[in-house]
């Protein structure tokens, strides 16, 4: 069995301080995190209290130990590591996990995967120490885990990378996000549905409006059930396919300042602005449509920069 050398668990907000109480007590130096109400750190061991949620994120080699001889008797009351069976039967019934990234990322592609577990797999990628990709800020860390979801036995997973030429041809056609994403999702299901044709379910993040997924669906005459729920992540299926569909972006993200000769910055804010006016100056706006999602704001900033 490989040691758990990760683990995240949510806490209640009355818990944050309790926690804070507690790594003081045990002689844990404090840190501040970005999104985190506080980090801290003993030896080779460290804590993260986010925000979000919260959510209490474990790192290192004494992980499991932490959990089962602070957090568990300590914050949550009950033994949980070990018996997610107890606590989440439903996440080891055979089921499909969907999950996209680069929705935000104004270069580079949207990426949706999709990933099939069952008992025993799940089982596996709990101790491969699988969790989201947003909590996993080390592109190295994201590749391991993907070659460590890929070598599962059990795992069936569907990687569709849209990239950004093809993005704006149909965010054109659709003309809206949500059912450009829906259609993604869709054909990631269908991709699984036809390798696993017996399984039953799907599960993704819950869509703003649940039946655009549905339609989706119907559309490509898939029949399963579909569920939708807000913290999908939470799930071990759609965790593995938040780190597939992250590590195919990162991918794309690294060939792409290759061929182009320049670093496309993550997300949308001030750098990808700086990254997209050296684009422009180096290669024109007529290639812009091959590494950015047009219909964001920042083509405006950016085309309006140049009239300037």
């Amino acid at each position: 069995m490989v040691a758990l050398t990760t683990y995240t668990q949510e806490i209640g907000e009355e818990d944050v301080e309790k926690l804070r109480g507690i790594l003081d007590r045990d002689g844990f130096e404090f840190l501040e995190k970005p999104h985190a109400h506080y980090g801290a750190r003993k030896g080779k061991l460290n804590i993260t209290v986010y925000e979000k949620g919260p959510k209490v994120l474990i790192q290192g080699k004494e992980t499991e130990d932490f959990v089962k001889f602070t957090l568990e008797p300590e914050i949550l009351g009950e033994a949980r590591l070990g018996y997610e069976e107890v606590h989440n039967p439903e996440m080891f019934q055979p089921h499909f996990g969907i999950d996209e990234s680069g929705k935000g990322d104004y270069f580079g592609p949207l990426v949706i995967a999709g990933v099939y577990t069952d008992a025993a797999s799940t089982r596996a990628l709990i101790e491969a120490g699988v969790m989201d990709s947003k909590r996993v800020s080390s592109s190295d860390r994201i590749r391991v885990l993907a070659g460590e979801i890929r070598k599962t036995r059990g795992v069936v997973e569907s990687v569709v990378l849209i990239g950004p030429e093809r993005y704006n041809d149909l965010y054109a056609r659709f003309a809206n996000l949500n059912e450009l994403l829906a259609w993604g999702h869709a054909k990631a299901i269908e991709e699984l549905s036809g390798r696993v044709p017996d399984c039953p379910r799907a599960l993704s993040d819950q869509f703003a409006n649940p039946r655009v997924l549905q339609r989706a669906l119907e559309r490509k005459e898939v029949d399963l059930e579909l569920q939708q729920r807000t913290k999908g992540e939470s799930d071990v299926a759609v965790a593995a396919a938040s780190i597939l569909a992250r590590e195919a972006f990162v991918r794309w993200m690294a060939r792409a300042a290759e061929q182009w000769e320049i670093s496309l910055a993550l997300g949308a804010g001030p750098p990808v602005l700086e990254a997209g006016r050296m684009f422009l100056e180096r290669h024109g706006a007529q290639e812009l449509c091959k590494v950015a999602k047009i219909h964001f704001k920042t083509t405006n900033q950016l085309t309006n920069d140049r009239m300037e």
